[in-house]
């Protein structure tokens, strides 16, 4: 944890719906003029594109499993360093992973490739990270001890499965049959490296619909927001102003004493509420930490 140099971490399954969190911060960030240095999770993958399907054949042929869930298929002591360098010092070293043409050709890179390892720029406010290991903890590595806010992104399993499907299949030219069998290798590090996390979130956001998504490989639509409700969950309510954002949010409620439940349309109204005073509590200490 860090007054000075605070790091925020908006973790989250592929699929899962991270981006609207991210653009919630977005927003907190323009309005405050907030400096923050943003890492990408995917830019601590272990390896490139081609380097990762011939890993994943390897691995298959010696019964074993790898995926970008797991510790195999990461650096997870790389992103542990980086948090902490940064809580301490402000600085350390980051990169990009290039998803497609538009992302690569600045670089005059290949699609799918990583930019070369450098230095985090002098005098950013925090450090914001998004991704699939914000929380993580495997064995003598420990990344969500140095976070000073980790936030989850958690529709309920079957949403998180229709998400991806979708957008694999709509955005990354994947057929469904193939988003499929990567939900099912994915399965055992799901289970060991990312739900973990979420135990040890300061807040939860999970989405869950109010239609049937009983069979998420056949669904033919992602359920809209009006479609669902979004249950937010606080590791510790006393902090929380509940009598407020029971006011400020309509039609939601208390499900418990340390859990709010709002319409699945106010998700984005909710997230820019709930988390920019937490930001502003964050700037204010590093002011006064200096």
């Amino acid at each position: 944890m860090s007054v000075k140099h605070p790091v925020v971490a908006v973790t989250g399954s592929s699929g899962a719906g991270t981006t609207t969190v991210k653009n919630a911060f977005e927003h907190i960030f323009r309005r405050y003029g907030i400096n923050p240095v943003v890492v990408e999770g995917d830019s601590f993958h272990r390896y490139n594109r081609v380097e990762m399907r011939e890993a994943i054949k390897k691995a298959q042929s010696e019964d074993r499993v790898l995926s970008h869930f797991g510790p195999e298929g990461n650096v997870f002591d790389k992103l542990a360093e980086l948090f902490r360098q940064y809580g301490e010092t402000g600085g350390g070293k980051v990169r990009k992973y290039l998803h497609s043409h538009e992302e690569a050709e600045p670089y005059k890179q290949e699609p799918g490739t990583f930019t070369a390892w450098e230095d985090i720029p002098a005098n950013t406010d925090l450090l914001f990270y998004e991704g699939l290991h914000g929380g993580v903890a495997y064995e003598n590595i420990n990344a969500a001890q140095h976070v000073d806010l980790l936030v989850g992104v958690v529709p309920i399993v079957n949403l998180e499965w229709i998400q991806k499907i979708h957008r694999d299949t709509a955005q990354r030219g994947y057929s469904a049959e193939a988003v499929t069998d990567t939900i099912l290798r994915r399965m055992h590090d799901y289970v060991h490296y990312i739900t973990p996390q979420f135990s040890r979130t300061h807040i939860n956001f999970q989405r869950v619909p109010t239609v049937d998504t009983s069979n998420p490989f056949i669904s033919r639509d992602i359920p809209t927001p009006d479609e669902s409700f979004v249950v937010i969950r606080f590791r510790d309510p006393k902090s929380v102003d509940f009598p407020y954002l029971l006011n400020m949010i309509k039609d939601s409620f208390l499900s418990r004493p340390n859990t709010l439940v709002v319409p699945g349309g106010k998700m984005g109204f909710a997230m820019e509420i709930i988390l920019t005073p937490i930001i502003y509590d964050l700037i204010e200490r590093k002011k006064k930490g200096k």
